[in-house]
């Protein structure tokens, strides 16, 4: 199958996905991924939704449900971000307060997932899925401390896990293997935009009949064509200045070693030519050092 035969994802979601006639997509990959129906409720307007050219690179938020009712906001960023697992604990703490009315009891919170499907390097790691949730861990025990509340009349016992947001970070680029689980076909599909003819997975099968790079008009396919340009333009500066970054310090590295070299061949001399009662006036000058450090010697 030739790539690209589909759309990449992250300009499916921002283009056609936002209609909830093709909703199914998505809700497919977190099927996969929480092994639970879930329902897309809406794509979140805001300014990084907007469709202009310079919004190419900006996040895309999705909010969806799954069959207990708990929330799972989804975002997809392409670019770089300093300050990143800040925002994505900002983000959870909004949803949590956004479904909860002044006046509600603490019971009525709602536990949040956050799904971050990313298209650049957040750091050093080899997985292509990493996943994070809030436990707490006896210090000396090491045991996992379990929650008993009274409700309703009944003892209820919960783990601090089942009300603390979890975090799924997807590093769609880390990819890099033959795709056999429905969830690794999903991954595939994310960074490549291959599916396979004969996929099972869900979500897939709909994003075959709907996504396919062929189907579009030709304006839509030179904006999608434009679009993987300027993300291949984007990795390769980023690349780039990785590379040159890597280089200029191993160029400091080597400078800053001959000098130290020097500096411990000026002290061995001086300390050979002392040794042969050379006036320590004339090691000072021949060396370079001061008669305080030759007479250390």
């Amino acid at each position: 199958m030739e790539r690209n035969t589909y759309i990449r994802f992250d300009w499916a979601i921002k283009r056609l996905l936002r209609d909830k006639a093709n909703f199914g997509v998505l809700e497919g990959l977190l099927t996969v991924l929480f092994n639970d129906k879930t329902q897309i409720v809406e794509i979140l307007e805001s300014e990084s939704n907007q469709l202009h050219q310079d919004d190419k690179f900006n996040r895309v938020d999705i909010k969806a449900k799954n069959s207990k009712g708990e929330i799972i906001i989804v975002e997809v960023q392409n670019t770089r971000e300093l300050y990143y697992l800040e925002r994505i604990l900002y983000g959870t703490a909004k949803a949590i307060t956004e479904h909860i009315s002044l006046g509600d009891t603490y019971q009525q919170v709602k536990k949040v997932y956050s799904i971050s499907i990313l298209y650049f390097d957040l750091g050093k790691g080899n997985d292509y899925l990493y996943h994070g949730q809030n436990q707490f861990i006896g210090v000396h025990t090491n045991d996992k401390l379990l929650i008993t509340a009274k409700e309703e009349g009944a003892i209820v016992q919960k783990l601090p896990e089942e009300v603390f947001p979890e975090y799924y970070l997807i590093r769609v680029n880390e990819f890099n293997q033959v795709a056999k689980t429905p969830l690794e076909e999903w991954i595939q599909y994310l960074k490549t935009g291959d599916i396979s003819p004969d996929t099972t997975a869900p979500g897939l099968l709909e994003a075959r009949e709907k996504l396919c790079y062929h189907d579009m008009s030709q304006a839509e396919r030179h904006a999608y064509d434009e679009h993987i340009n300027a993300i291949m333009i984007q990795n390769d500066v980023l690349s780039t200045a990785k590379l040159e970054g890597l280089e200029e310090g191993r160029a400091e590295g080597r400078e800053e070693g001959r000098a130290e070299g020097r500096a411990e061949e000026r002290l061995q001399n001086a300390k050979a030519m002392k040794q042969e009662g050379i006036a320590v006036g004339v090691i000072a000058k021949i060396t370079g050092l001061s008669i305080e450090e030759i007479e250390k010697f």
